[in-house]
């Protein structure tokens, strides 16, 4: 009688990936492109679905949201909400991609001196006009502008609006400056340096940046990616991404007819007339939508096992 041999793992077996929602936020390295970064978030987690709020380039660091499952139906959200940076400009030099990592296109021995930048700063706050960056994300006849840069080719961006509610000088030691910065979605922390460094006629490029707020994120909620997989409290809730909105607490026959995608009348001298809010029944997340004259219309439907 032949002796039973163990069965073998498959060659490249994997755990079975398992629904998880909620949000990490990842405090990233120098040198992790996001998309890196959400794949050894979505890796450590063994979770089926994963995106992020808002690119940060390799070069920087930062807060990066990341969304698991049913979480990404809240990246909108994250994504227009105000963003928060600390940069340090180079100064004396212009570069291609307006950072380290491109080549220097002029130079000037020019310094600028502290009270030049800040007599300089609120001309780039408020609503302004701004060209992104040659290398850019942004698309020009289905092309990425970095990748058309990259093959030599000539790139024209057009200016957008852009809002900065805050520019502020925090550090000057002669040839760089640390400046923080308050915006909005779009704007391009490489393009202030550029336009800064241009407007004080010694030119400017960024040597490091990194994000410090994003949406109703910030860096006393990021975790490091060690942290993901070993610490529970590094998952935060779906509807972290929602406090920025109002919350109502409804029924569960008003939850059924909200996951079923139809409208309630709310109730109530409390409830809201107007505007975008978030439902929860039993403190579970139901939907997201627009009060419209006392109707809550849902927008996105949440399914956390209500």
């Amino acid at each position: 009688m032949s002796e039973e041999r163990p069965q073998r793992r498959p060659h490249g077996d994997r755990p079975k990936k398992r629904d998880v929602n909620g949000w990490i936020i990842l405090d990233k390295g120098v040198g992790m492109t996001s998309t890196h970064a959400v794949a050894v978030v979505k890796r450590g987690l063994s979770a089926k679905k994963a995106g992020h709020a808002g690119t940060l380039d390799p070069l920087a660091s930062g807060i990066l949201p990341i969304a698991l499952g049913e979480a990404t139906k809240t990246v909108p959200f994250v994504m227009d909400g105000r963003k928060s940076y600390v940069f340090t400009v180079a100064w004396g030099a212009e570069t291609t991609t307006d950072d380290t990592e491109g080549e220097v296109v002029e130079r000037t021995d020019r310094l600028p001196d502290p009270s030049d930048i800040e007599d300089f700063l609120p001309r780039f706050t408020g609503s302004i006009q701004q060209v992104p960056p040659r290398f850019s994300a942004i698309k020009i006849a289905g092309e990425r502008a970095y990748d058309l840069a990259r093959d030599g080719e000539v790139v024209e961006l057009q200016p957008r609006t852009v809002e900065i509610d805050r520019l502020a000088l925090v550090h000057h030691d002669g040839n760089r400056s640390i400046i923080e910065a308050d915006c909005g979605k779009g704007t391009y922390v490489r393009a202030i340096a550029r336009d800064l460094g241009r407007a004080l006629g010694c030119l400017g490029h960024i040597a490091a940046l990194r994000r410090t707020r994003v949406g109703p994120f910030t860096e006393h909620d990021a975790v490091t990616v060690d942290d993901v997989a070993t610490d529970p409290a590094a998952l935060r809730p779906v509807e972290a991404a929602l406090s920025e909105i109002p919350s109502i607490a409804v029924s569960r026959d008003m939850a059924g007819r909200l996951m079923r995608g139809q409208s309630i009348i709310l109730r109530g001298r409390e409830a809201p007339l107007s505007g975008k809010v978030y439902a929860t029944c039993n403190g579970v997340l139901i939907a997201v939508g627009d009060v419209e004259r006392g109707e809550l219309v849902p927008h996105r439907v949440f399914n956390l096992g209500a």
